[in-house]
């Protein structure tokens, strides 16, 4: 009997025919360093195994159709209804198609799914902390025609402040673009700094005016069962965090 993939589903409150989650790393077939449900096509996992995962993921979800995979790049690019089969490189996607699937790869880096209130623009953003610093979500939110106050977010599982250490050259370049930056940033034994990712981009979305701000609570570097973890493993798969519309929404 084939298992069923895991999928965590987002705990915010969309509008009616909004679905968004994140996948797990369980429940496909590929093995090793990637075992089981790899999702990222450019990890070094058999082709034929992430073609399955992939239909797996596609089928359990009830996706309208494949979803549009970015290449991603640690960079601040949006992409906005990519034609079907066009992987542009880019860290972002934003849809005001029904039948488009807006999707982020990850493993250990922010996804954060977004919807307007209506439902009538969905967008997924890859938040490293290169990205983050950057401004890919402030891009991301700029994008939306609707105002960010009537905009939704939901950060999926990312690396915790208890695992992410990051040197003084990151903690100085979040400074640089927000003094108060300082409050996601503790010293370590190590003299480093342990980072709160989710905190960074809370504080972005709010100074963009996104308001409505959800999840954030796992770790993927602490659960090993559950995520694919860079930090931790080094070479490892991908999860796949997503979001589209089902239907008529409102």
């Amino acid at each position: 009997m084939k298992a069923e993939i895991e999928i965590i589903t987002a705990d915010w409150p969309a509008p009616r025919g909004i679905i968004a989650g994140t996948t797990t790393r369980v429940g496909g077939i590929s093995t090793g360093a990637c075992a089981t449900l790899n999702l990222g096509a450019h990890v070094g996992d058999a082709p034929r195994n992430v073609t399955e995962n992939r239909r797996r993921f596609l089928g359990q979800c009830q996706l309208p159709a494949e979803p549009s995979w970015l290449r991603q790049v640690h960079g601040t690019n949006i992409a906005v209804d990519p034609d079907p089969g066009y992987e542009p490189a880019a860290d972002a996607i934003l849809s005001r198609s029904a039948d488009k699937v807006c999707v982020v790869l990850t493993a250990d880096c922010l996804p954060v799914l977004m919807t307007s209130s209506d439902g009538s623009e969905i967008a997924a953003a890859h938040a490293g902390w290169r990205g983050l610093c950057n401004g890919v979500l402030e891009t991301t939110v700029a994008a939306f025609r609707s105002r960010p106050g009537d905009i939704l977010a939901w950060l999926g599982p990312a690396i915790s402040q208890e695992n992410f250490e990051v040197g003084e050259e990151v903690r100085q370049a979040f400074i640089a673009r927000d003094k108060a930056a300082t409050d996601c940033f503790v010293p370590n034994a190590r003299g480093r700094w342990q980072a709160d990712l989710y905190g960074l981009a809370r504080r972005r979305l709010t100074a963009a005016g996104v308001l409505q701000i959800h999840g954030g609570q796992c770790c993927t570097y602490a659960d090993s069962g559950r995520f694919f973890s860079y930090r931790r493993d080094g070479e490892c798969g991908r999860m796949a965090s997503f979001v589209f519309r089902n239907g008529e929404t409102g």
